[in-house]
């Protein structure tokens, strides 16, 4: 898992070294959804060295997710996103163990969270994110926040630091959230863009090197090019 050749390339930085890439290779994540940005976080993070990826989806694979979701192709029609990442993973890397878990809800969030040490989020609705925020900050469990809308992709990191910040600072009406209509308008290559950040944000709290999303949000607009940077100001 941690051999040298393979992992040459990042175990050459100074942030991550041998000692970074053993610390992947413990680290236990857990990818929250297998859709537009689950399927490239399960990629890179696998790829990385990632020892245990836990894979959180109930939904098969229809024909609108082939345009974003490139774990799957169209022979994979009607399958089981779940099992379908599960296999894509372990043909990356066959000693990364990998467990399926169905759908997340607040009956079993507590119990799916706690075996993982950092929460990426894959998700494609407000409902599941307040439900995996709130077991986050109960556990002081690192969330990856991701999302994306039609050209446009947010990345922050919740319930982790010293004054952790929640989704529900970012979102406090909670009911008027999930009274939201879906816009499911997006783009194939944001979701790459603003999962490729996450994946990176979890490498970097597990190895503890650069600066982290912890009380910013990053932003990007694909139609100009343009990102920011926020400092959140509701921490804790």
């Amino acid at each position: 898992m941690t051999g040298t050749e393979r992992y040459e390339r990042q175990t050459a930085l100074p942030g991550i070294g041998q000692e970074g890439q053993e610390r992947l290779a413990r680290s236990k994540v857990l990818v929250a959804g297998a859709g537009g940005l689950g399927s490239p976080l399960c990629l890179y993070l696998a790829a990385a060295g990632i020892g245990t990826i836990g894979i959180a989806d109930f939904d098969t694979v229809s024909i609108s997710n082939l345009q974003r979701q490139i774990l799957y192709n169209e022979a994979d029609l009607g399958k089981a996103k779940a099992d379908l990442a599960a296999s894509r993973i372990k043909a990356i890397s066959s000693a990364t163990e990998v467990h399926v878990h169905g759908k997340i809800t607040a009956g079993n969030a507590e119990a799916i969270i706690s075996g993982y040490d950092i929460v990426a989020d894959g998700c494609d609705n407000y409902a599941t994110r307040y439900i995996i925020n709130d077991a986050c900050m109960t556990q002081k469990k690192p969330f990856v926040y991701g999302a994306v809308c039609g050209f446009e992709g947010q990345v922050s990191i919740f319930c982790a630091g010293e004054k952790p910040c929640s989704y529900r600072d970012l979102y406090p009406d909670e009911k008027a959230m999930l009274s939201l209509e879906a816009d499911k308008r997006v783009i194939g290559p944001v979701a790459g863009i603003t999962a490729c950040v996450q994946a990176s944000e979890v490498i970097k709290l597990v190895c503890g090197y650069g600066t982290q999303l912890i009380g910013k949000l990053w932003t990007i607009n694909a139609l100009t090019m343009e990102t920011n940077l926020v400092e959140l100001d509701y921490a804790r």
